[in-house]
């Protein structure tokens, strides 16, 4: 239960499944809340990170100290919402000073009812997370607030978990849309929505591309009708083990070798497709100054990134993808992560297909990795000159 009553004096409680627990001042709805606590790094870009669906069902605690300060606007949104479960800030500011501002961030919290708390020690919070690794919260404010700790504290427990959800179909488009490229039309591309960002289909319509934004529900058939020039799996939220259906679909486009680029999410499912396992971080990597090493180029790219979960393949050398005996040949592990050496890209050596775990488009964030979207053209491109041939 939330009500659209902005922070004021209301009481607020964040409660952390181990018992942990803060105080402080209710900010945005008034209510409860319960989710998957994770950090986010980013100084900047709150507002970019409230609307990126890969959010879903997860509390958002925001590092940098100083939160809401240029306020929110009409045009920066990724998505047609906020969806994170809750909002956890130190300091809030007290009024907006930018002039494309159009609202305070906690009046838009409010709004659109994600609870959250100001007044939290977040460098505190955040030093527990990284020491005993993820785990589910829960903030309540107002009357809420006030419940015994028991109570509290067997909500927090009886969420469900992030590991084993199943989310892309909730966070997925209705119904297909076309975003139509600038200039001239190069190519058409199938674009999977699994909690795409607004901003990804805009990098592609801005290098010529057409762009079919499609259901997370579409089958083999329907994308072997549409005919594109290629196939992007987009990033998004919950277990990649759940999302068999999707990696149906990415095993037909590898069958048909039809080029592929996937990020975040689809870096997952193309690794699930390859026959590669998953598995889930002890923190994972938010943020948009993750320090990404190019394995082919040996540049260092930072990077933004969202995601909990990583694939499990070799780092140290190319290997056969496991599916089937080997059935696509040879994978190379394109990038991977400074901090913790986790997998960050793959390559398909023998199939037009490669992946990166983070968001190139970065919004907000570094540009150092839109080059990409410059590759996938390129694997297009040459898929196209070998059937003239």
């Amino acid at each position: 239960m939330v009500s659209t009553a902005t922070q004021a004096t209301h009481p607020a409680t964040l409660l952390l499944e181990d018992g942990r627990t803060f105080h402080g001042a209710g900010y945005g709805a008034i209510g409860s809340t319960v989710g998957e606590a994770v950090f986010v790094t980013a100084m900047t870009g709150y507002q970019e990170t409230l609307t990126d669906p890969s959010y879903h069902r997860q509390v958002i605690i925001q590092t940098a100290p100083h939160i809401g300060n240029t306020g929110v606007n009409d045009e920066d949104d990724e998505s047609s919402r906020f969806w994170a479960a809750g909002y956890v800030v130190r300091d809030a500011a007290r009024r907006p000073s930018n002039w494309r501002s159009t609202e305070t961030l906690d009046e838009r919290l409010a709004r659109q009812g994600i609870v959250g708390i100001s007044g939290v020690d977040t460098r505190a919070l955040t030093r527990h997370l990284r020491d005993r690794g993820v785990m589910r919260v829960g903030i309540f404010s107002g009357d809420a607030a006030m419940q015994p700790h028991a109570v509290l504290l067997e909500a927090v427990r009886g969420a469900a978990p992030m590991k084993g959800a199943q989310l892309a179909e909730e966070v997925s488009v209705g119904t297909s849309y076309i975003v139509p490229a600038k200039g001239t039309k190069k190519f058409t591309v199938a674009a999977i929505d699994l909690g795409i960002k607004t901003m990804t289909p805009a990098q592609l319509a801005e290098r010529g591309v057409e762009v079919h934004v499609l259901p997370a529900a579409t089958t083999p058939e329907q994308l072997r009708e549409l005919g594109p020039d290629g196939v992007f799996f987009s990033n998004g939220p919950g277990d990649p083990a759940t999302a068999d259906r999707q990696v149906e679909l990415l095993r037909s486009v590898l069958d048909d070798r039809m080029p592929f680029f996937g990020i975040c999410f689809g870096n997952q499912l193309l690794g699930r497709a390859l026959g590669y396992g998953t598995y889930k971080l002890r923190f994972g990597h938010r943020g948009i100054n993750q320090p990404v090493l190019d394995r082919a180029t040996g540049k260092v790219e930072v990077t933004s990134q969202n995601h909990g979960f990583a694939v499990d393949a070799p780092v140290d050398a190319p290997s056969t993808a496991p599916y089937d005996d080997g059935r696509y040949g040879m994978v190379e592990v394109s990038h991977v992560c400074l901090n913790d050496n986790v997998v960050e890209g793959l390559r398909c050596i023998d199939r037009p297909a490669f992946s990166v775990q983070y968001h190139p488009e970065a919004a907000a964030g570094p540009h150092d990795s839109r080059y990409l979207f410059d590759r996938f053209l390129d694997l297009m491109a040459n898929a196209h000159d070998e059937e003239i041939h």
